[in-house]
């Protein structure tokens, strides 16, 4: 009976602390296209999730035969494990994964593999993938 108390005491812990813990990097990065040789095709605002706060714009860019996503002025609720996806849906179930969220503030560059079709990949997430959590979105106009 005690073990069963501690295991749900435990499951309990886990997950009220789940996308809480800090573990992303949090120095502000400046990564800029370099706008002068790219050209924007799209952009959006974030809006917040269920799981956290996003602030900041996504705009997706060409350069050099190449899409570029552009995190620009963001700022990001920490949590373990954020990536930055480019998602036909709000919830990510069709989805690129472009890699971990590299600082939960700043300017960010990620590149996009491939020449996605932008009129069903039209949102910039960030989401907890370890605890399958939404920090926030942006469509991408």
């Amino acid at each position: 009976m005690k073990s069963l108390l501690l295991f749900k005491m435990i499951c309990i812990t886990a997950a009220l602390s789940s996308c809480v813990k800090e573990n992303t990097p949090s120095t502000p990065l400046n990564n800029n296209v370099d706008t002068s040789t790219a050209i924007r095709k799209y952009m959006g605002s974030f809006i917040n999730g269920p799981y956290g706060g996003v602030s900041g714009a996504a705009s997706i860019y060409f350069q050099n035969n190449s899409f570029i996503l552009a995190l620009e002025g963001v700022r990001i609720s920490n949590g373990p494990d954020l990536h930055v996806y480019l998602s036909k849906e709000i919830l990510p179930v069709n989805y690129i994964d472009l890699g971990s969220l590299q600082s939960v503030s700043g300017n960010q560059l990620y590149n996009i593999p491939g020449s996605p079709d932008f009129s069903q990949y039209k949102y910039a997430l960030i989401h907890c993938q370890r605890y399958n959590h939404l920090f926030g979105s942006a469509e991408l106009r």
